[in-house]
């Protein structure tokens, strides 16, 4: 069975749009992510975590258990 080459044209066509679609989606779930990210950082900020120092603690730990 030979494909014509206005059927590759239209797969190729429909298989982006949707490829689209999903990066446009993939997007929107990052942009919620970050702004809860952002959410909890400054809750704990306001309730007085200083979040690069347990950043830096954290990452020591790992450093140790990893090693």
């Amino acid at each position: 069975m030979t494909i014509t080459q206005d059927e590759q044209i239209g797969f190729h066509k429909v298989s982006l749009n949707t490829l689209v679609k999903e990066r446009q989606e993939l997007v929107k779930i990052v942009s919620i992510t970050e702004q809860l990210i952002q959410a909890h950082l400054k809750a704990l900020k306001d309730l007085g975590v200083n979040i690069e120092a347990e950043s830096k603690k954290s990452q020591k730990l790992d450093d140790k258990i990893n090693l």
